[in-house]
């Protein structure tokens, strides 16, 4: 998830094929429920979407951790909205396995176990290096400024041992990786894997590896700016290939 010095020899020159600007915006850790209120007023036919990101926002940042109610009454009265939509949002959910329903407690955010971590890690080795690959191949300019943003704060983060941002940063850097492959449907796998991976990292007494991480991001940095395909997708699978068996050795 990082590499500490930064080199830039090597690598492709900045003609690039359109600019998608700068480093990529993190959502917030807090939720301005009057806004979101006002936005399913403003347009009533996209409440079902609107619900569905924000409650998915709130699972993701560690705002509602694991195990934690997801009420569909107490919701649509936060939201000024009816049950419907609140439950359809839930099912969304649901079917992603952010969210678990039980018959005692209703719906709540779905507890992830170590091993179905390690088993996610897995999964996200072979995506990850795949759209690394690609984002090599369609390289472009811009995504060379928003990785080194990423790095210069992530290696300063790493440094002070702040763990949560840390997740955050490590998890947009591989965002970017992931837009610039322009795979929808590798994208679509990524959300799903990545997103059980945050709410279980945001859980977990886990908070070594970051110094690695940023060396592993710099390594693939480097591939995709050096035109190597190979060596990309080989430094990213690397990369989680690592961070799995730390999560093996702290069983």
């Amino acid at each position: 998830m990082v590499g500490l010095a930064a080199r830039t020899s090597g690598r492709r020159p900045d003609a690039a094929r359109g600019d998608r600007g700068g480093r990529c915006q993190l959502p917030p850790l807090r939720r301005d429920v009057p806004s979101v209120t006002s936005s399913l007023q403003a347009d009533p036919q996209r409440v079902g979407e609107v619900l569905y990101k924000t409650l998915r926002d709130r699972i993701i940042s560690g705002e509602l951790r694991p195990g934690a109610r997801l009420s569909v009454p107490a919701l649509a009265e936060e939201f000024h909205v009816s049950r419907s939509p609140v439950r359809d949002a839930v099912i969304r959910l649901v079917q992603e396995n952010l969210v678990a329903e039980t018959m005692n407690r209703g719906a709540e955010v779905a507890r992830i176990s170590r091993a179905e971590l390690v088993s996610l890690y897995e999964a996200r080795e072979v995506l990850e290096g795949a759209v690394a690959r690609l984002a090599t191949e369609k390289y472009q300019a811009s995504l060379r400024r928003s990785l080194l943003a990423l790095l210069a704060e992530h290696r300063t983060v790493a440094e002070q041992g702040d763990f949560s941002r840390h997740i955050e940063l490590d998890a947009a850097f591989h965002r970017e990786i992931r837009q610039a492959a322009q795979s929808p449907v590798l994208a679509r796998m990524l959300d799903g894997v990545q997103g059980r991976v945050l709410v279980a990292m945001r859980s977990t007494s886990l908070t070594g590896g970051m110094i690695q991480a940023v060396h592993d991001h710099q390594a693939i940095f480097e591939a995709i700016g050096s035109g190597d395909a190979e060596a990309a997708e080989e430094a990213a699978r690397l990369h989680i290939r690592r961070l799995r068996e730390l999560l093996r050795a702290a069983d």
